[in-house]
């Protein structure tokens, strides 16, 4: 939702990043409906499996994946993006849901030429893959989802509305410790790898926005408030996996398992020791996880991750 995942930028050099210039790394500037936005793709040495399509969460942006690229990228094409809203994209006003970004998506992989992918959606970013999976269900070949939800409860709900209030106040330094409190699990509920460290990240980059980013994420929260979150509505019967956090407590495994039901072919776990930022505080492990998903290899067994669950009345590859 607001703070989804907040990952870091890395700042070593593409080419040290991806193995000595194994893969090769351009930024393309588009535009939809008036709406400039901007794509960074890696293309791999090898391709064995469709390019993976990364809708990250809200505060994410195109950098945000790129201490997964050097794994990623060992399998297949990478592409992130700033839609418009997010990043550095044109601002975009909350009349434009989840349904406008969904047909920014499309068009992004109409011009880059990509006739399916596997994609992948982090919390807000779910929201939208799910809608173009949806919407064009030829673009699909896998989906996974990680720190997803059906609904945006009415907790949560309240907090928006509160927030904007605080933050019109300039109570901005109050906002962002709600907000820290509430993307990492508390203490107690479970060992989560880099607890401490992960809520000092999502506390310093609240308190460290710059005016047009608060205005953007005001602007976000309203957008999540006026239009629809999940829709119950046919989704192409492609495998898919639904992941959370173990402690997950914003997006919690109960509600991880409700999408998964949704889904017509779909497994469901949980990455151990971890929360809401599941792909942040275990990196490796999380790229790891995607790469035997998008390759059809077993989950079974893996020591970062929970037993799979299967859902749904077709079953998945692998």
């Amino acid at each position: 939702m607001t703070t989804d995942a907040l990952l870091t930028h890395d700042t070593a050099p593409a080419a040290e990043r991806l193995g000595r210039g194994s893969a090769r790394v351009e930024e393309r500037n588009l535009a939809y409906q008036g709406f400039g936005y901007t794509c960074r793709i890696v293309h791999p040495a090898v391709a064995v499996t469709e390019p993976l399509l990364v809708l990250g969460g809200s505060a994410q942006d195109r950098n945000s994946w790129t201490r997964h690229e050097k794994w990623l990228a060992s399998i297949a094409q990478v592409i992130t993006v700033d839609l418009p809203g997010y990043g550095t994209a044109d601002f975009l006003p909350s009349r434009h849901g989840v349904d406008f970004l969904a047909g920014a998506a499309r068009h992004l992989l109409d011009e880059l030429g990509v006739p399916r992918v596997n994609l992948v959606g982090a919390c807000y970013g779910g929201a939208v893959g799910v809608r173009l999976a949806q919407h064009h269900p030829s673009l699909i070949a896998r989906l996974l989802l990680v720190g997803m939800t059906t609904r945006v409860t009415a907790e949560y709900t309240a907090s928006m509305k509160r927030w904007a209030e605080m933050i019109e106040r300039g109570e901005t330094s109050a906002v962002a410790r709600e907000l820290a409190d509430g993307f990492v699990s508390p203490l107690g509920a479970g060992r989560v790898r880099r607890h401490a460290a992960m809520a000092r990240l999502v506390h310093q980059q609240i308190v460290g926005q710059t005016p047009e980013q608060r205005r953007r994420s005001t602007e976000h929260n309203t957008r999540m408030l006026r239009h629809e979150w999940f829709r119950h509505a046919p989704v192409p019967a492609v495998p898919s996996l639904v992941v959370t956090g173990e402690y997950d407590t914003l997006t919690t495994p109960a509600m991880g398992r409700e999408v998964a039901r949704q889904l017509p072919s779909s497994r469901f776990l949980t990455i151990r020791e971890t929360d809401h930022l599941a792909p942040m505080e275990r990196i490796a492990d999380f790229a790891d996880l995607l790469v035997r998903f998008c390759t059809d290899a077993p989950l079974e067994d893996l020591p970062y991750c929970g037993a799979p669950e299967t859902y749904g009345t077709s079953h998945p590859r692998g």
